[in-house]
């Protein structure tokens, strides 16, 4: 009678000890999206000169993290908001070039997403506002028959540090992320 209770309660803690390598992602990995958006390598900036047809224009991040523009050469974007650019580019401006210059910056496109693992089409997608790991593996094709659809693993760039986590499938994807969908284990 006891060795059955045995059996039991051994099976009950492989089970459980199966469970214990889930490992949530770090706090800081989920405050990346209430601060706000940092530029990185990639990602398109509209920065507009109002008043300035020469000046405004579309631009890109580079990989060395810098936009490069007329008169007031290369500025450094990587890891800084729309906002900062707006005043840096409007300061280099006004140092020799225009009295009063009027400087707005959006991002015009978001730096791409990565699908891999057990997707049926694993690439590079666009990323789109309000993405979550679920559209974002609707994109890629969809799962593979032996992916793990509960969870994924997300590696995602954030204060210049490289940050990997298990997301649940409703949480938000950002640029910049790759994500990676496991093989399911039965």
């Amino acid at each position: 009678m006891r060795i059955p209770r045995l059996i039991s309660a051994i099976a009950g803690l492989l089970l459980l000890a199966a469970c214990t390598n889930y490992m949530p992602a770090k706090h800081a990995f989920h405050s990346a999206l209430v601060t706000p958006y940092k530029l990185d390598t990639g990602d398109e900036l509209r920065i507009i000169v109002f008043g300035q047809a020469d000046l405004t224009n579309t631009y890109t991040v580079d990989k060395a993290g810098t936009l490069s523009m007329p008169l007031i050469g290369t500025v450094p974007a990587r890891g800084r908001t729309t906002g900062e650019i707006e005043k840096d580019v409007a300061t280099r401006l006004r140092a020799g070039y225009l009295r009063k210059p009027d400087v707005a910056a959006e991002v015009a496109r978001y730096r791409p997403i990565f699908v891999m693992g057990e997707v049926n089409a694993a690439g590079q997608y666009s990323y789109v506002a309000g993405t979550t790991i679920l559209t974002a593996i609707a994109t890629a094709g969809g799962f593979s028959p032996r992916a793990d659809q509960y969870a994924a693993t997300v590696t995602r760039t954030f204060n210049g540090e490289i940050e990997t986590g298990n997301l649940r499938m409703t949480d938000p994807v950002m640029p910049g992320d790759t994500i990676y969908v496991r093989e399911r284990i039965f």
